[in-house]
């Protein structure tokens, strides 16, 4: 299946959903709080919006901004751009000023559905957009600027639309990049990579009727792709939370009986460091598909502690392919599935053996899938050579395996010496009294960079900045010990727990600082 069905025009996620309305209506897919909604529910709601849409001049093609945290609401939204033949693109609502116009305005949106507590963030960015006709509130009410509310839309009838001859733009829809390195970059996928996405399903054993549960943002790939379009592949149900929250977390999980959930970021250690309980282990879940899960002694810790299998992966948002490790392998994304080509090359691409660091390249066979809106220039150097570049540090050993290296925008130079933040924070997190940590680099009077770690102590826990040099020295290489200790309250992270290098980059001051070299020479004078 592609992203439309060749002989209705449809995307795969109507598809899924008209499938599963017409062969068990009344069955249960979403779970929210207390509310339970049937495949039933799921198409009317669809088609409600679709029509509300349609009516206020949405048309086959055109993209409608979603701003909204998790919530039913957000999937009807979703849905019913799909189901109207429009582009739907999904907004970090933490998304302010001018990237939230840059994206707005890039994307062509003419329509914007939001949660009403961001109406004054949506009203502002909306007056440098002339495309985007249309704003619509959830929860709120109409004014002059604000013309039609979630309720106008789901009074519409929930019949089907006639579309004409124009042929489905939806399902895919828009993503927007996070934009570390310079303004945020929409992704637009010609399909979904459904044949890895079905082994991701398979792998974790999902079946019909049973739950998975994300907390993560909907507005993000993960949650959306892998949660809410996985658990309709697998015909099976979808636990959704407001947010993720570590003291409730497993509370959720037995609340919806869910046997899978999925892991980004510092999710799995942060989990590990909440307090132990002696029903950790008497939950539900078989499987957690985790991105980025520890490749020391946590690994197993995870899974012993909390009674689970780890199945590591790796995917984009950027260009579809996916990594698989089905094998316990600590550590290893995984080897390819779904036919795509992954392979480790220097910084003039050529191919690196095994053992080696270099990017991360992979080629899907079904050619280029992706490309970046209005940045012809940026596809063509993601592209070049054939390969997609994904920006990822990454090795590769003698059988096939894959291991994560860092990212090379998050690499430092130091005295001569390249130094990824990944290899500095497989360490640091170690400490017992540490509960996360990030690693970047900062300007050096000497040229270069020096290197910075940012932690955060474990609650009630006492930590220096010198028992953390201490603890690197012997386990990292002399250059890459952090010069710089910050101990912080948290981390800034986008709304799938990955943590924000560039923002901690950007208020980065020498003052809020220990310095390991004044130190040093304080000791020598």
């Amino acid at each position: 299946m592609g992203d439309s069905d060749a002989t209705s025009g449809r995307s795969d996620i109507e598809e899924l959903i008209r499938r599963h309305a017409a062969e068990r209506p009344r069955d249960t897919w979403l779970l929210w709080k207390d509310e339970a909604y049937s495949w039933s529910d799921v198409l009317d709601a669809a088609r409600k919006v679709a029509n509300g849409l349609v009516e206020r001049g949405v048309r086959p093609g055109q993209r409608v901004a979603l701003m909204m945290p998790n919530g039913p609401e957000f999937l009807w939204s979703h849905f019913g751009v799909v189901f109207a033949g429009a582009l739907s693109v999904p907004l970090n609502i933490s998304q302010r000023g001018t990237t939230l116009e840059y994206i707005l305005a890039d994307s062509g949106a003419v329509a914007t559905i939001f949660a009403d507590d961001l109406r004054d963030v949506v009203t502002r960015a909306a007056g440098a957009c002339p495309d985007l006709r249309e704003l619509i509130t959830v929860g709120g009410v109409r004014d002059a600027e604000v013309r039609h509310t979630f309720d106008d839309l789901m009074a519409s009838p929930a019949a089907d639309l006639d579309l004409g001859n124009d042929a489905a733009g939806g399902g895919v829809g828009l993503m927007y990049t996070s934009g570390t390195t310079g303004p945020p970059k929409g992704v637009v996928t010609k399909a979904y990579d459904l044949r890895s996405l079905e082994a991701l399903i398979a792998e974790a054993g999902i079946r019909p009727g049973e739950t998975m549960y994300t907390p993560l943002p909907l507005y993000h790939g993960n949650a959306l792709v892998v949660s809410a379009l996985g658990s309709m592949v697998a015909g099976g149900r979808l636990a959704l939370g407001a947010k993720f929250s570590a003291s409730r977390f497993w509370d959720d999980i037995r609340r919806y009986d869910a046997v899978e959930f999925n892991a980004l970021g510092g999710i799995i250690p942060i989990l590990l460091k909440q307090p132990l309980r002696p029903d950790d282990s008497d939950n539900p879940v078989r499987v957690v598909l985790s991105a980025g899960a520890p490749s020391d002694e946590r690994w197993d810790e995870f899974q012993d502690r909390f009674g689970v299998r780890l199945v590591e992966w790796f995917g984009m948002v950027d260009s579809p392919g996916t990594l698989l490790n089905a094998s316990g392998r600590p550590g290893s994304m995984g080897q390819p599935v779904g036919g795509v080509d992954f392979r480790i090359v220097d910084d003039h691409d050529q191919e690196l053996p095994p053992g080696q660091v270099g990017e991360l390249l992979f080629k899907h066979p079904a050619g280029q899938l992706s490309h970046y809106h209005n940045n012809e220039q940026a596809t063509q150097d993601a592209y070049r050579g054939g390969w997609f570049h994904s920006g990822d540090l990454a090795s590769m050993d003698a059988d096939g395996w894959f291991y994560f290296r860092g990212r090379k925008k998050q690499s430092m130079r130091r005295r001569g010496e390249n130094i990824s933040a990944w290899e500095i924070e497989s360490v640091v997190i170690q400490h017992p009294a540490v509960r996360e940590c990030a690693a970047y680099g900062v300007p050096s009077e000497m040229g270069e960079e020096e290197v910075v770690v940012a932690v955060v102590p474990v609650e009630g826990a006492q930590l220096r900045p010198q028992d953390v040099v201490t603890f690197c020295e012997g386990s990292l290489a002399h250059y890459a010990v952090p010069r710089y200790v910050t101990v912080v309250a948290e981390l800034p992270k986008t709304g799938t727990q990955k943590i924000q290098y560039e923002a901690l980059k950007q208020t980065w001051s020498p003052a809020d600082a220990w310095d390991r070299e004044a130190h040093a020479e304080e000791a020598r004078s």
